[in-house]
């Protein structure tokens, strides 16, 4: 489970990670994730679009899903990242294997970009 301190629920965290920040997707996930220059705990954010997703048990599974994924990859985390996990319709009726690859594929690319633009 995702710890609380690294939950992200300020608005203005997940509108800065998702405007400012670097992305990288596949058809499962789309990752946008920054670095603040305050040393803070990381913050991870999941967004479930009912429009992706219908069903509330679904878009809950997933989410449920990926909090536990994110929680053993907090540690690799820098000081101060803001990572919003946007599901699309593609992870619903996923193995958290298979979750947990596109996830670490996008996220990798995200940080890369991330890094390579110098963290704007």
């Amino acid at each position: 489970m995702l710890p609380r301190a690294h939950r992200m629920v300020d608005p203005a965290d997940f509108r800065s990670a998702i405007r400012s920040g670097s992305r990288a997707g596949n058809a499962v996930v789309v990752v946008h994730c920054r670095t603040d220059e305050e040393p803070q705990e990381p913050l991870v954010g999941f967004v479930v679009a009912k429009r992706d997703v219908p069903k509330a048990t679904a878009r809950n599974r997933v989410r449920r899903q990926l909090r536990h994924l994110m929680a053993s990859r907090i540690p690799s985390l820098p000081v101060g990242a803001r990572v919003v996990v946007r599901v699309n319709a593609g992870a619903v009726g996923r193995h958290s294997a298979d979750l947990g690859s596109a996830l670490d594929n996008a996220l990798g690319r995200a940080w890369r970009k991330w890094e390579v633009g110098g963290g704007r």
